[in-house]
């Protein structure tokens, strides 16, 4: 079968062909310009995007941070959103309340609100819980960040730290081993992102392209560079690791380590371009928002990723990211 990428550019991208907003589906979001909304949306499978063991107050919590992520590297301010949950036939209404606290924690945390949608159960028994947001947002006074804008001669930037939701995975299924003081955190990062809504505002009329690293960060840039058609190059040693993530990486062929974090999914940080002469911008967004921020690479001409060490040379990189339709990485 087909990846995940081709079968949207195949099937689906034709049917969007009759609005501009829907950037033929290479996009995000998308953006109605008549009134500066900006709508994007993400569907949460029971496992693939989390277990049927965890809470479900964090589930919900991860179906409306994704959306937020997605709205945070377009640049735009978060209002409300459409909800659509599936449950499993047994379901319990303590389950269904936790679900609902999950969400109004986040409301208030993000001031956004339910704008309506719908809730049913699956009609036979084994059926799994499916969560669908759609999440509205208004377009900055800049506009819409979109990915197709880099250009050759723009600095690569991440925001936060790379590979720690990956890491997360692996110890939830027993499949890498940590210090027992990173396990919370890295589970945490894996379970409940941190949407850069604040950080995705002040990036607006700065930044050339964005995404949020959904899919893995050499994924991502893929995505970038593809719409863009440029080459983006990343310096593995500049990708910002958190304390948990180098632990591991010591315990590790080092190239293989990086490339396994930069390839891992769900770190839900923002990955943008910008002009060098917009160094000072950046940096000055990155302390407004109280949001780290590293310059891991260049935009050149060409087309595709490389991902080199420190002396230039490409680190072989295996499977880049998660796709959908291929071999699960890093989910």
């Amino acid at each position: 079968m087909s990846g995940e990428f081709d079968i949207i550019a195949r099937y689906f991208a034709p049917l969007s062909s009759g609005f501009a907003g829907a950037f033929a589906l290479g996009d995000d979001a998308a953006s109605l310009d008549a009134t500066d909304i900006v709508i994007t949306k993400d569907v949460l499978v029971e496992g693939v995007h989390f277990r049927a063991r965890d809470p479900r107050r964090d589930v919900a919590m991860k179906a409306l941070r994704v959306n937020l992520s997605d709205l945070a590297a377009k640049g735009a301010r978060p209002i409300g959103y459409f909800l659509g949950c599936v449950w499993p036939q047994n379901v319990k209404e303590d389950a269904i309340a936790e679900f609902a606290a999950g969400l109004g924690e986040d409301q208030d945390a993000y001031k956004i609100s339910l704008m309506g949608g719908d809730t049913t159960v699956h009609g036979q028994k084994g059926g799994l819980l499916v969560v669908s947001v759609t999440m509205i947002g208004a377009r900055g006074s800049a506009g819409m960040i979109r990915r197709s804008s880099a250009r050759p001669g723009d600095d690569v930037y991440v925001s936060g730290t790379i590979g720690d939701a990956c890491l997360g995975f692996g110890v939830s299924k027993s499949e890498i081993r940590v210090a027992p003081a990173h396990k919370a955190f890295l589970a945490g990062r894996y379970l409940l992102p941190s949407p850069r809504v604040a950080l995705g505002g002040a990036l607006a009329g700065h930044a050339s392209a964005a995404i949020d690293v959904s899919d893995g960060l050499l994924a991502d840039a893929g995505h970038i560079a593809k719409q863009s058609k440029v080459a983006i190059e990343i310096i593995a040693d500049k990708i910002p690791l958190s304390e948990a993530a180098l632990t591991w990486l010591d315990r590790q062929d080092r190239n293989e380590g990086l490339a396994r974090l930069a390839g891992g999914g769900d770190d839900y940080e923002i990955l943008f371009t910008a002009p060098a002469a917009r160094r000072r911008s950046i940096e000055m967004a990155s302390q407004v928002t109280k949001t780290p921020i590293a310059r891991i690479g260049t935009v050149s001409k060409g087309a595709g990723v490389q991902f080199l060490d420190a002396q230039g040379a490409a680190i072989e990189t295996g499977q880049t990211g998660f796709d959908h339709f291929g071999r699960h990485f890093g989910q």
